[in-house]
């Protein structure tokens, strides 16, 4: 019996301009990535979006670049964007207060409605407008579409001092509790990029405001992603003397939030790591989304351009099978 290899999405991204590379380099180039563009060939990697990375021109089209690169060589990217800032400023301009509990912003029925708008409406087209005019395929949907994400209202969350649960009132702000990926996996087998805006709503129907990181984790690990890439405006998680770690396995990870290496905001996010890696996600990534083409440098090279947590990013040599 004979397997027909599948064709590659053709697409038709402008080329970069490598006139002054030589050939040598460029074939040292190609061999570098290629043995890495076959570990991930048709596996899903879902790509948080946000920080300096949605803010600057010149990165946000290196961003589209990227993933139309990663689509182009047969991996399946996934982007999910958040829009904390933007939202920010909308809220400002139409005179309603906002506030923040636990580090989340309190959403009441008129908050949430333009926090929809924004992230589903505006931030949500500008991606796909900038994937579309780098020659890519992409179209934005939210966590709406196709029952995609359905979440529940947070009602208690830990305290900050004692870390016990205490109850909270911060509106409709959701925590996910189903994942049905159906309509990421009909986008992703065909020549498109999905976007996807970290919107859901209640078994009720109510729409729920969700924290871009958590939507992208849940997502990730619901859809056993190769790998979850967290677009941030650091370098990713640091010793004691402020050098960049660049790989943590899960034990790691857990002892330097115990040695109190990793404190405040980086604790939970790092749990949100350890918790996505034990879902099956091989490993999560928080990358510096301040590097133009991060996400190339960290999937298709062995440098990297962050923290790791999971399995080692390098490929294993032939000694190692």
């Amino acid at each position: 019996m004979t397997t027909k290899a599948k064709s590659k999405p053709a697409i038709a991204v402008r080329p970069a301009d490598t006139s002054d590379i030589s050939a040598h380099a460029k074939a040292s180039i190609l061999a570098e990535a290629l043995p890495h563009m076959i570990r991930y060939d048709e596996e899903t990697v879902v790509i948080k979006f946000g920080g300096n990375a949605m803010g600057d021109q010149e990165l946000a089209d290196a961003f589209a670049k990227d993933v139309i690169y990663l689509k182009q060589s047969g991996i399946n990217p996934v982007v999910v964007h958040g829009g904390g800032p933007q939202i920010a400023d909308m809220l400002k301009k139409l005179e309603i207060k906002s506030e923040f509990r636990h580090g989340l912003r309190v959403t009441d029925k008129p908050t949430v409605e333009i926090v929809e708008m924004v992230l589903a409406g505006k931030i949500n087209k500008e991606i796909v407008a900038a994937i579309n005019r780098q020659g890519g395929k992409a179209v934005g949907i939210s966590g709406k579409d196709g029952n995609l994400m359905i979440a529940k209202r947070i009602t208690e969350m830990p305290d900050p001092e004692s870390n016990l649960m205490q109850a909270v009132d911060i509106g409709y702000v959701g925590d996910p509790v189903e994942v049905n990926p159906y309509i990421i996996d009909v986008i992703s087998k065909s020549d498109i990029i999905p976007v996807v805006a970290p919107i859901g709503f209640d078994r009720e129907g109510h729409t729920l405001n969700i924290n871009a990181d958590t939507f992208a984790s849940a997502l990730a690990a619901r859809m056993k992603a190769k790998r979850l890439l967290l677009l941030t405006d650091i370098a990713g998680v640091l010793d004691d003397n402020d050098e960049l770690i660049e790989e943590l396995s899960i034990e790691q990870a857990r002892a330097l939030i115990r040695e109190g290496t990793i404190t405040g905001g980086m604790i939970p996010k790092i749990e949100g790591c350890i918790e996505v890696v034990e879902a099956g996600v091989e490993a999560v990534v928080i990358i510096d989304g301040r590097v133009p083409h991060c996400v190339l440098l960290e999937l298709l090279t062995e440098h990297g351009v962050g923290t790791l947590v999971g399995t080692a990013r390098k490929l294993p040599s032939r000694t190692q099978g």
